[in-house]
């Protein structure tokens, strides 16, 4: 396993300044969001808030990415490339936002419905938010990584919902994806011992129906196998002495 960068005070500053741009641009473009309005209105809008804040997108680029954001809908659980799609009422959106600011890569995502959605959708976006918070609330030093990963796989599978294989969490920092790789799923006797400065992007990725995923032809939205809805929530957050603080807040 290569090794895990830990950030110093003044580092965990500058993140905690890029992940407050990032949840107020992320709220901005929940905010935004209608029907009828385009997928690429979205990454339109986040390219002009990112710049006005004097930082860059992560995603833009990286790795041949070609948008700013993700905007992933329905059964695309993440990487959905913005585009003239029209979102619908009833849909689900998921909005992946990643900023560079001061050196430093902030990550977060929301799953949020447009209009009246299913019962099914509401409740799968509630408990993937949930078993988020339930993961963060978890982290403490001295403790496995693999424990939090349990926890969050708990919390998804108690309500016969899918945790996503394919996909993971990852560390953050100066680099968009650092050591560790942190799946939602896992033995509490696994993974890593958790560090006061390490900074982790947490992001369970749930689906309704089976877990199993696919790469559509663009070669980045992910998709269900089965087409059933999928959810998608993440925070940067860096291990203190007293627990994980969210960066990727407002307040």
């Amino acid at each position: 396993m290569a090794s895990i960068n830990i950030k110093s005070k003044k580092e965990i500053e500058i993140m905690r300044k890029g992940g407050k741009i990032a949840a107020t641009i992320l709220l901005d473009l929940k905010k935004a969001i209608k029907p009828g309005l385009k997928t690429k209105d979205l990454a339109n809008s986040a390219e002009k808030l990112i710049e006005k804040e004097g930082a860059k997108a992560s995603f833009k680029n990286y790795n041949g990415y070609p948008s700013s954001i993700c905007v992933s809908i329905n059964d695309e659980v993440v990487h959905g490339i913005p585009s003239d799609r029209i979102i619908k009422e009833g849909d689900i959106i998921g909005l992946d936002v990643g900023i560079f600011y001061g050196g430093y890569h902030a990550d977060t995502a929301i799953t949020v419905g447009v209009g009246k959605i299913s019962p099914e959708a509401k409740r799968l976006i509630l408990v993937t938010e949930y078993a988020l918070q339930k993961g963060i609330q978890a982290i403490r030093p001295n403790k496995r990584l693999g424990e939090i990963q349990n926890i969050i796989q708990y919390e998804i599978e108690k309500e016969g919902f899918g945790v996503v294989r394919d996909l993971v969490g990852h560390g953050i920092g100066k680099k968009l994806q650092e050591s560790p790789a942190i799946p939602n799923f896992g033995s509490p006797k696994d993974g890593p011992i958790l560090k006061e400065g390490m900074t982790l992007a947490i992001e369970p990725m749930v689906t309704a129906g089976d877990w199993r995923v696919k790469v559509l032809d663009d070669g980045w939205t992910v998709t269900t196998i089965d087409k059933s809805l999928s959810a998608h929530f993440e925070h940067t957050i860096a291990v203190t002495k007293n627990g994980a603080e969210v960066l990727t807040k407002i307040n």
